[in-house]
């Protein structure tokens, strides 16, 4: 993808706006796609030079669905919302209506990037101390231990089968 500067915007704008040529001639004559020089002519009119610059940022899942309900209540197209809103791209706009029809408000909410963390180390129990040794505990005790170590070894079992799992199936995908 391509990314023009503000200053080439500007001037593309400037020729369509003079009223002598069309999307489609403006874009012939700088190279562009007509549908380009229409989304910057139209964000350009709704929020003038600022409409123009480079935009940084995540939406939150609250002005994601603003913008859908806008879009559902006027009846817009991608194009006039991502406009209207000042959006990178009509794209986003589409994006997010198909997450809300498939998984709901939940389904707009920024998803974390990167690498997963590891899965949290389980706490150890708290250990005996001096004056507590394993021969002055008491049968509820012991078995109360009992009970914690086996739950610990299930667990640690279950996570090796899902580990084991895991790279079985990127193995599996590899070749």
């Amino acid at each position: 993808m391509v990314l023009y500067d503000e200053k080439f915007k500007r001037e593309v704008v400037k020729r369509y706006v003079s009223g002598q040529y069309g999307y489609k001639s403006v874009a012939r004559e700088f190279g562009l796609h007509p549908g380009t020089v229409q989304r910057w002519v139209s964000s350009h009119e709704q929020h003038g030079s600022a409409g123009l610059r480079k935009k940084y940022g995540r939406y939150t899942a609250t002005f994601k669905l603003k913008v859908l309900r806008r879009m559902w209540r006027d009846q817009l197209s991608y194009r006039q919302v991502a406009a209207l809103f000042n959006l990178r791209g009509n794209e986003a706009v589409s994006r997010w209506e198909r997450q809300y029809h498939e998984g709901g408000v939940g389904a707009l909410a920024p998803k974390p990037k990167g690498r997963p963390r590891k899965m949290p180390t389980p706490i150890p129990p708290a250990k005996p101390t001096d004056a507590e040794t394993e021969d002055t505990l008491t049968r509820e005790e012991l078995l109360a231990q009992l009970k914690y170590l086996r739950a610990e070894v299930a667990y640690l079992k279950k996570w090796n089968a899902l580990v084991q799992a895991k790279e079985a199936a990127a193995q599996k995908k590899r070749s």
